[in-house]
């Protein structure tokens, strides 16, 4: 029996050696590594997070002390620990558990999490709510150096040293590696500055210089100012101490023994915040991840004796791709445009840009709020900004797109990848609610393409557009196959296209959806219903004239998006109507995605529970249609 299989939850880790331990870490990987490679996931992250998980939950005393991860993708080892290895095959699988760290899966999971930059501020809650309750657990916040870059993540450091409460952060970086003097030297520092004995005799010392009237009172700011002087020159961490955080490291993130002993120190014999600084490596002990981090991030099923992806059959270029192309293509012709990223170049398909255009594009890290002022900033200078971020990402930015962008009707085009259901990254990641909170900012332009073709014409016609903020959203994954090889062309802005005109029914679609409404309409065509089909385009604004012709020559009306209902392209198309004031209004219908979080899982499964599928839609359509449906 391997150790890994000993271990039912953190309290088996406390009784096993530290051979045991080395000997638990790599067994750890190669279960990663099988693991993942059957279910996809973010497997990098993970296999340079197993040493540190291992050595917190040795000393942390979970579930009484707390851990609260930072986006949770380099969770999965504290998630075989604490009791979930029987059930890793399910990862990410519908109705298996979730690729991130959720409260309602196990009392070891402190704060559901899947976006950046969230655990400081997590933790120093529950830490503060620790205090007025008078216990005495121990508060772990986990975040990695790029989440470190997202103002939230500042935010909470700023007010965690502030409070002067007990509370831990672990910086896991894995950016950075360590050269053997200065490694050699930060270990030395290391081991100073957790000695008792040390610890102990510069309390002393302090104390007594404090008592030595005014003489003690000089030699004392002297201290200081050497002290800082010195830290500042060879300690990485001096920013930290002045945020008010007591800063230990950098610690070799792959050392057990050296974490053990540091992390004994912290929890047992400090007082107030403490930041540890880890060094890590990304695809530690899997070398093809170690040889490309960035494809082991987040991957599909693989090999795990190649490393090779899996491949399926050939399908059309997905949205990003189409994207990608698209941006750099009108970086020729357009030498004002630039672009914008959060941290995503290669997730957004602007890699293709980045190297054709270096000194035009911008990766601003994990910060989307700076994306998006940034970006207003570069417009008013007379660029022409492309932000791209994911629908469910862009959400963090609510307030720079309302009041930097929007206020001032600032030309910028924003492009959200992800929109809709994605899957097996679950309630965190569906770009579910753009349309909804994007169609409450005012004079705003919103596209959907309902194919490849259209997608690109969009993006013609947003960087020509110069009235105000233009966002269009897309799904991930690919299209219905449609050409996008042909020349561009301009839309008239708020204009939707028919495709078919029929009478009494109306199809309206709107994004994606569209290729299955297009087979509801065919099955209803062959019928004998002939039914109107409408590719909306656009769901912000409406033009006035076309859907006052559409809504009063047409007895039913359905609407369908892949986006919730609540606040949706339906909803701006039931507040048209009320508008107009229609002499005999028809009856209308919606169908989209409901009002709730919806759980991880396959798509096409997603859709079949959601009754979003096109059996589903069919059925609606028909029995909204009925009695319609009998004359025909």
């Amino acid at each position: 029996m391997s150790i890994l299989e000993t271990i039912k939850s953190p309290a088996d880790l406390r009784t096993l050696s530290i051979e045991d331990l080395t000997t638990l870490s790599e067994e750890l990987r190669q279960f990663l590594v099988h693991s993942v490679s059957k279910t996809g996931g973010h497997l990098a992250s993970n296999l340079g997070a197993v040493d540190l998980t291992i050595a917190l939950h040795r000393v942390f005393k979970t579930p009484e002390d707390k851990i609260v991860w930072d986006v949770g993708h380099q969770a999965y080892v504290h998630k075989i620990l604490t009791g979930r290895r029987d059930q890793f095959g399910t990862l990410r699988q519908h109705g298996g558990i979730s690729g991130f760290p959720r409260i309602s899966e196990s009392e070891y999971d402190n704060f559901s999490v899947g976006h950046a930059s969230t655990s400081i501020s997590a933790a120093l809650g529950l830490a503060i709510g620790r205090d007025i309750k008078k216990q005495n657990n121990s508060v772990v916040a986990v975040i990695g150096d790029g989440s470190l870059s997202g103002g939230l993540a500042l935010e909470g450091l700023n007010n965690l040293g502030s409070s002067n409460t007990r509370m831990t952060v672990i910086l896991n970086d894995n950016e950075m590696s360590i050269s053997k003097n200065v490694g050699a030297l930060s270990r030395y520092l290391t081991r100073v500055i957790t000695d008792k004995r040390y610890n102990k005799l510069k309390t002393e010392i302090w104390d007594l210089l404090g008592n030595l009237s005014n003489v003690g009172k000089g030699l004392r700011s002297i201290v200081r100012t050497v002290d800082d002087a010195i830290k500042h020159v060879i300690i990485p961490g001096k920013l930290f101490e002045d945020m008010g955080l007591r800063y230990i490291g950098p610690i070799d993130g792959h050392n057990i023994e050296e974490m053990l002993e540091v992390f004994e120190f912290v929890r047992n014999d400090t007082t107030g915040p403490v930041l540890i600084h880890t060094i890590t490596k990304k695809g530690k002990g899997y070398r093809y991840a170690e040889q490309d981090a960035t494809k082991y991030h987040g991957i599909s099923k693989f090999s795990p004796n190649t490393g090779d992806v899996i491949k399926k059959s050939p399908a059309a270029p997905t949205y990003s791709t189409i994207f990608g192309e698209t941006v750099a293509q009108l970086g020729d012709e357009f030498e004002n445009l630039v672009a914008v990223t959060a941290a995503m170049p290669d997730g957004t398909g602007l890699n293709k840009f980045r190297d054709a255009y270096p000194d035009r594009f911008y990766d601003v890290g994990i910060a989307e709020q700076h994306a998006v002022t940034f970006a207003a900033g570069l417009a008013l200078e007379g660029l022409k900004p492309i932000v791209a971020i994911y629908s469910t990402f862009l959400q963090r930015s609510y307030d720079q797109i309302m009041q930097d962008v929007a206020l001032d009707k600032t030309n910028v085009v924003f492009c959200l990848d992800r929109a809709g259901l994605v899957g097996d990254d679950g309630p965190t990641h569906h770009g579910m609610f753009d349309l909804s909170y994007l169609r409450t900012v005012p004079d705003v332009v919103i596209m959907a393409p309902s194919d490849e073709k259209e997608m690109r014409d969009m993006m013609y016609t947003a960087v020509q557009y110069e009235q105000g903020p233009v966002f269009i959203r897309y799904p991930r994954g690919g299209g219905p196959g449609a050409p996008f090889d042909l020349p561009f062309s301009l839309l008239e802005i708020g204009t939707p296209q028919t495709l078919h005109r029929g009478t009494s029914l109306a199809l309206i679609s709107i994004g994606d959806i569209y290729s299955d409404v297009r087979v509801v309409h065919e099955r209803l065509a062959a019928q004998g219903v002939d039914t109107t089909f409408v590719d909306a385009r656009f769901a912000k604004p409406l033009n006035k004239e076309y859907y006052r012709e559409i809504l009063s020559t047409h007895t039913h009306i359905v609407t369908f998006e892949n986006n919730t209902l609540c606040g949706g392209f339906g909803s701006a198309v039931l507040e048209l109507a009320a508008q107009l004031n229609l002499a005999s209004p028809p009856k209308i219908s919606c169908i989209g995605l409901p009002d709730m979080f919806v759980d991880h899982g396959d798509v096409s499964i997603l859709r079949r529970e959601l009754e979003l599928d096109i059996d589903s839609i069919y059925k609606k359509v028909t029995g909204f249609f009925g009695v319609a449906c009998e004359e025909h």
